[in-house]
């Protein structure tokens, strides 16, 4: 699987450079969420920008990340997705599951906007 990783303070940017989200990729894919999660990293930004075609082992993986970051309080934001992964996910009814935002640079601005309510509701109790 070829895969780019950008790490930052509150997030992490991966992006895979694959055009197939397929059963040949998403055990790698899972592998590397499991690693980035376990690393104390809960808020992690999916760019599938260069994704062309998935099926439901790549969706699989996908749920996979979401449950990490969920469970973890963090989020999992998935950008950059072509037509035919966005006709998949809203065929198996998952884009009111999964954040999905068109750009990195918006997945960043939810991660901020979500850590701030976070702390402001800390603040509150």
């Amino acid at each position: 699987m070829k895969f780019a990783v950008d790490k930052h303070e509150k997030y992490i940017l991966l992006k895979l450079n694959e055009t197939k989200l397929n059963s040949l990729i998403t055990p790698q894919l899972k592998s590397e969420l499991i690693l980035i999660n376990t690393e104390g990293q809960r808020n992690i930004i999916l760019d599938l920008s260069q994704i062309k075609f998935a099926d439901s082992s790549g969706l699989s993986s996908l749920l996979v990340g979401h449950r990490l970051c969920k469970n973890s309080g963090g989020s999992f934001i998935l950008t950059g997705l072509t037509d035919a992964v966005a006709r998949l996910i809203t065929i198996s009814q998952l884009e009111n599951v999964l954040t999905i935002v068109p750009t990195p640079e918006e997945g960043v601005d939810v991660i901020f906007m979500e850590e701030i309510e976070k702390e402001l509701k800390k603040e509150a109790r």
